[in-house]
C-alpha cells in the first residue's frame, strides 16, 4: 500500500493523519500505518533516523516532501531501490499535475489523485508513470469530458509507453545537452585530494512520428571492442539510462539506441573518477590589524589556454559578520559587499585564459575581539567557458531514423558546472595586537560549451 500522510505540529507532540491511501494487493492491514509516525518520532529522538523502519513483519519505506510523508508498506522482501524510485516518481507526477504537492492540492484534487494512483501501479507492479501520457486520459476537468466511454491511449498498452503516437511537427529537431558537475576536495596546500565528474545527457525532442535515435560517444569500452584504443576516450562509470534505452543492445555492442520521449527528458547519467585541475585558481590572504580592521587580498588566476575566455565570473569571499565600512580596489571588474550573506562579491564579465587579477577589500572591525574568524567558510567561484569541456566526452554521432524518412537537425551542447567542492584551510594563528595572516585557496568552475552539428 502507498499512503500520503501529513505531519502537523501540536503542543502535545506531532500528530498525523492519512490524507489518501491505496492498497494495491489487498494483503495488508491498513491500520498498520497508525504505528508509522510513533516509530519515526522515536527514531528521531534517538538520532537513529533511517529511510526504512519496521514493526514486526511490516516494513515502512518512506520519503518526505514538504509536510507530507509518502509511505509504502510491504511484508515482502521488496526491491527497496524500486520502491523509492516509485515514490519519487509519484512526487514528480503530482507536481506536474498540481504544480505543488501539499495538503491543499491533494484535497482540491482528491478524485484525480485516486485516478493517478490507480494508473501508476497495478497489483504491486509500477505501470505508467510518464505524466505526459497520463495527462492524455486523466485530467483535472473530468466532468467536462464528452459523454461516452473513451478508450485509453494506445501508449498505455504499447511497448513504448513513454511516447504517444501521431506526434507531428513542422520542423524536426533534437537538442542534446551534455551536462557535467565537477566535485573537488582540495587540501590547505592546494593539492587535489579527490575529484570526480558527475554527468548527465538531457534531451529536448521535437520529432514527428515514432523515430529511433542512435547515439555514439567516445566510450573507452566501445573503442577497445572495435580496436581503436589510441583514440581519445572516456571511461564511464555508474551509467544509468532512461527506460527508453535498449539495454540489451548497449550490453552487446555499447550502442545507445532508443525511441525518445517527446519533449524534455534525461537520457542517461554517469560518473568519471578522474583528476581535475581547477580552471580558475583562487588564493586569499586575510590580515587582521589590532582588532580594529581587516584586509583581504584575493588573487584569481585562470589555468586554461589563452584562446578560451571565462564569462560572467562571480567570486564570493566570506568576511567576518561584525565587519563594517567596506572599501574595495580591483584590477578588473567590480566588487560589492553583501552584508546579508557576510560576503564580498567580485564580478568579472570576461576572464581570458592565462590571466591573473587581484581584488583588495578593507573592513573596519569592532574593538572587542571576536572568538573566531569567519574566514573558514570557503570561497566560491562561478563562471562559464564557451567551447570547452572538462572530461573530454564527445558525441561522435546522433542518428535519427524514422520510417517517413524526414530530415531532422541534431544540436549538441556541452556544459560543465561547479558541483560540491570542499577546500581545507590553513590553521589560523592566535590573534593579538600584532598583525597575523592566514591563507586559503578555493577553486570552483562552471564551464559552458555550445556545439551545433
Amino acid at each position: 500500500p502507498v499512503k500520503l500522510e501529513e505531519k502537523r505540529g501540536d503542543v502535545g507532540g506531532w500528530p498525523s493523519f492519512v490524507l489518501i491511501c491505496r492498497n494495491y494487493m489487498g494483503n495488508m492491514d491498513m491500520n498498520e500505518i497508525d504505528h508509522f509516525m510513533p516509530i519515526l518520532m522515536k527514531r528521531e529522538e534517538d538520532a537513529e533516523m533511517t529511510p526504512l523502519v519496521s514493526r514486526g513483519s511490516t516494513h515502512f519505506l518512506w520519503i518526505k516532501h514538504s509536510n507530507l510523508y509518502l509511505v509504502a508498506m510491504t511484508r515482502k522482501n521488496a526491491n527497496a531501490a524500486l520502491v523509492y524510485s516509485f515514490l519519487y516518481k509519484i512526487v514528480q507526477v503530482f507536481k506536474e499535475y498540481f504544480k505543488e504537492l501539499e495538503e491543499e492540492s491533494i484535497r482540491d484534487n482528491f478524485v484525480t489523485v485516486y485516478e493517478l494512483m490507480d494508473e501508476v501501479m497495478d497489483f504491486g507492479f509500477p505501470q505508467t508513470t510518464e505524466s505526459k501520457i497520463l495527462q492524455e486520459y486523466i485530467t483535472q476537468q473530468g466532468h467536462k469530458l464528452e459523454v461516452g466511454a473513451p478508450r485509453p491511449p494506445a501508449t498505455v498498452t504499447n511497448a513504448v509507453s513513454w511516447r504517444s503516437e501521431g506526434i507531428k511537427y513542422r520542423k524536426n529537431e533534437v537538442f542534446m545537452d551534455v551536462i557535467e558537475s565537477v566535485n573537488l576536495l582540495v587540501s590547505a596546500n592546494g593539492s587535489v585530494l579527490r575529484s570526480e565528474i558527475v554527468g548527465s545527457i538531457k534531451l529536448k525532442v521535437v520529432l514527428s512520428g515514432m523515430p529511433e535515435l542512435r547515439l555514439g560517444l567516445n566510450d573507452k569500452v566501445l573503442f577497445e571492442i572495435t580496436g581503436r584504443e589510441k583514440s581519445k576516450t572516456v571511461e564511464l562509470e555508474d551509467v544509468k539510462f532512461h527506460q527508453c534505452v535498449r539495454l540489451s543492445r548497449f550490453e552487446n555492442d555499447r550502442t545507445i539506441s532508443f525511441i525518445p520521449p517527446d519533449g524534455e527528458s534525461e537520457l542517461m547519467s554517469y560518473r568519471l573518477n578522474t583528476t581535475v585541475k581547477p580552471l580558475i585558481w583562487i588564493e586569499s590572504v586575510i590580515e587582521r590589524f589590532s582588532h580594529s580592521r581587516v584586509e583581504i587580498k584575493v588573487k584569481a588566476r585562470s589555468q586554461f589556454k589563452s584562446r578560451s575566455t571565462a564569462n560572467n565570473v562571480s567570486i564570493m569571499v566570506p568576511v567576518p559578520s561584525d565587519a563594517d565600512s567596506p572599501k574595495f580596489k580591483t584590477s578588473t571588474g567590480s566588487a560589492k559587499w553583501v552584508p546579508e550573506k557576510n560576503v564580498v562579491q567580485w564580478n568579472i564579465k570576461s576572464f581570458p585564459g592565462g590571466k591573473e587579477y587581484v581584488m583588495r577589500a578593507h573592513f573596519g572591525l569592532p574593538s572587542v575581539e571576536s572568538d573566531e574568524m569567519e574566514a573558514k567558510r570557503p570561497i566560491t567561484v562561478n563562471f562559464e567557458i564557451p567551447y570547452f569541456t572538462v572530461s573530454g566526452i564527445q558525441v561522435r554521432y546522433l542518428k535519427i531514423i524514422e520510417k517517413s524518412g524526414y530530415q531532422a537537425l541534431p544540436w549538441v551542447r556541452y556544459i560543465t558546472q561547479s558541483g560540491g567542492e570542499v577546500i581545507r584551510h590553513w590553521n589560523k594563528t592566535h590573534l593579538n595586537t600584532h598583525t597575523h595572516t592566514h591563507t586559503h585557496t578555493h577553486p570552483r568552475l562552471v564551464a559552458h560549451l555550445e556545439l551545433a552539428s
